[in-house]
């Protein structure tokens, strides 16, 4: 499974790609607002950094008060133009799908986001978007269980073979990043700090109290 980091902050996705390993990166509008920077700026940064990355798809959101699919063709042939890394970000709503559709055929990769329901997942793999981005974190936070919806998306995909990868999105800690590895998802994309919090367990901090107070008290030589 691939991680991807979701965050605009050229700092964080230059350490996550040296020292982690990072397969790509999302973006949305409240990442790009949160980095302080204007959009162009923020744009311009991610192309220059990852010139010449071959396999390293960074999603760009389109505006998100587009809604009619010319609009967004539109706009998702500009974003296209500046890197080829680019991956157009286009909402899961009939205009955006028809977007999609019309994107790819254009050779333009494109990453159908706010997806909640498996219903809405078939779509986006019909028209061969390249990714598909179903949401957990606000749904757990409604008290429903995504378990089971992501397992229905990964297995519908299966069944049919669709190409479209399956991007598990808006993860809020380390056990929904495992459930997600679990269901058989291609990718996760996940913040700095919970990527960072999942590499940590306070048994492991517990153990290395243990071992090192062993080493201070034996002999080395």
């Amino acid at each position: 499974m691939k991680y991807f980091l979701d965050s605009a902050k050229i700092d964080e996705i230059r350490y996550a790609y040296k020292h982690w390993g990072i397969d790509g990166v999302t973006t949305n509008p409240k990442h790009i607002m949160n980095s302080g920077k204007p959009l162009v700026a923020i744009l311009q940064e991610l192309a220059d950094e990852f010139k010449g990355v071959d396999n390293f798809p960074i999603s760009i959101e389109i505006n998100p008060h587009l809604d009619d699919f010319n609009e967004m063709v539109s706009e998702g042939r500009k974003f296209a133009s500046l890197s080829d890394n680019f991956i157009i970000k286009i909402p899961c709503t009939e205009q955006g799908l028809i977007a999609a559709k019309m994107l790819e055929e254009e050779g333009i990769r494109t990453n159908v986001t706010l997806v909640f329901s498996p219903s809405q997942a078939l779509q986006p793999a019909r028209v061969g978007a390249a990714f598909v981005s179903p949401f957990v974190g606000w749904k757990e936070q409604s008290g429903e269980d995504t378990g089971p919806y992501i397992q229905d998306i990964v297995n519908i995909y299966r069944t049919y073979g669709y190409e479209t990868e399956i991007i598990v999105a808006a993860l809020r800690n380390g056990k929904q990043i495992a459930d997600a590895a679990k269901a058989g998802a291609d990718i996760v994309t996940c913040g700095f700090d919970v990527y960072k919090a999942s590499f940590h367990h306070a048994f492991t901090d517990y153990g290395l109290t243990v071992f090192r107070d062993a080493w201070d008290n034996t002999e080395t030589e």
